[in-house]
């Protein structure tokens, strides 16, 4: 696992560079241009190729810091600091779409009639270019490697070559109609600029504030758990997530009430190193559900009772089934889905008619959440 990580670090700071390297040369060019024949678009272009630099050194910095080894302060890892490089990403290009807004507006109140060479447009053609590649790689990068800040940098760097590629447009405009929109084209592409960094920085919050469990690698986890012989059920899985790609959670399985605890120590230990093999996720806890064998009475009543939970819409589970004969005692944990518009009520309903078909018995029922529902 560790070399994985090692590997997957690397990755990412070696693409980040060619990014920075990219990006400074464009800017650059680009700077120099822009001076030249007076284009506000241009100039405004290689202000983002270097705010582009900014956000790789960033990920670079990001990656680096989330890689320390976890210590007394931080037991989980330093992991989700690559969610906050993501984040500050996502300001920077909001803040160079809002800027660039600002610089266009003036444009448009003050214009000044730009002065375009052959060489010049052939410069910001080449850029075009390095810019879709570069972006189409970046971002590859990211989703490979599961960044994040690289998928940032990767669809920033396609939003530069769509802004390189209007300055194009707008010269051609010029020479041929000898009509200037470049500040009303730098507006347009402004706006499109600050909705893509908002958007940036809506997906990175959500997922520094913890988002519901991954679907798949729940169902897929939980299929590799009752995959052990003796595991009748696996539930209430919970995934806590520190970092791309670093995962620990819980579970609580079924298993039969005659299985001694050297039993279920061994199980649970075989459930947590082939979680972890396959899914690289670290079971922190693996819970207990008994589930009575031994009494065909009790067997038949938890029989009854699922037929009755089942026949509520929204009642999608029930497990942790356990009768008590001496006690008159009823224990088990249901799980409602989110889609019902009142769980609550619904649960309350549920248990009431439970109760009514078993009516000399105490209930004990918990209402539950699957954290993965879809």
């Amino acid at each position: 696992m560790q070399a994985i990580e090692t590997s997957r670090e690397k990755m990412i700071v070696r693409t980040s560079i060619i990014g920075i390297v990219a990006n400074v040369f464009l800017a650059a060019f680009k700077a120099v241009i822009g001076v030249l024949t007076n284009s506000i678009a241009i100039i405004l272009d290689a202000v983002n190729n270097i705010s582009d630099a900014g956000s790789s050194l960033i990920t670079i910095v990001g990656t680096k810091l989330a890689a320390k080894e976890p210590d007394k302060k931080h037991p989980f890892g330093y992991g989700r600091i690559e969610y906050l490089s993501a984040m500050i990403i996502s300001v920077i290009v909001l803040y160079a779409g809002v800027t660039s807004f600002e610089e266009s507006v003036k444009q448009i109140i003050h214009p000044e009639t730009p002065d375009y060479t052959p060489v010049s447009l052939v410069i910001v053609a080449v850029a075009v270019v390095v810019k879709i590649v570069l972006g189409r790689y970046v971002k590859s990068v990211g989703e490979k490697v599961n960044s994040d800040s690289l998928v940032n940098s990767g669809e920033d760097a396609t939003l530069d070559s769509v802004i390189s590629a209007s300055t194009l447009v707008a010269a051609a405009i010029f020479l041929i109609f000898h009509v200037s929109l470049e500040a009303w084209l730098g507006a347009v592409i402004s706006v499109v600029i600050i909705k893509s960094g908002i958007e940036m920085l809506k997906d990175t919050i959500s997922q520094i504030l913890g988002e519901r469990n991954d679907a798949e690698l729940a169902q897929a986890i939980k299929e590799t758990v009752v995959e052990f012989p003796g595991v009748q059920g696996a539930y209430d899985l919970i995934l806590n997530n520190y970092g791309p790609d670093n995962w620990n959670g819980s579970i609580h399985i079924e298993v039969p009430d005659t299985f001694s605890a050297n039993e279920l120590d061994r199980l649970i230990r075989k459930i947590q190193d082939k979680v972890f093999e396959v899914h690289h996720v670290i079971l922190t806890a693996v819970g207990v559900y008994s589930v009575n064998t031994r009494d065909p009475e009790v067997i038949a009543a938890r029989k009854k009772v699922h037929d009755i939970v089942f026949t509520h819409r929204h009642v999608k589970q029930i497990h942790g089934f356990y009768l008590e004969k001496e006690e008159k005692s009823m224990r088990f944990d249901l799980v409602v889905s989110f889609n019902a518009k009142d769980r609550k009520a619904v649960f309350c309903e549920t248990v009431a008619d439970v109760q009514k078909a078993f009516p000399e018995y105490e209930l004990v029922v918990n209402m539950d959440t699957d954290f993965s529902e879809q």
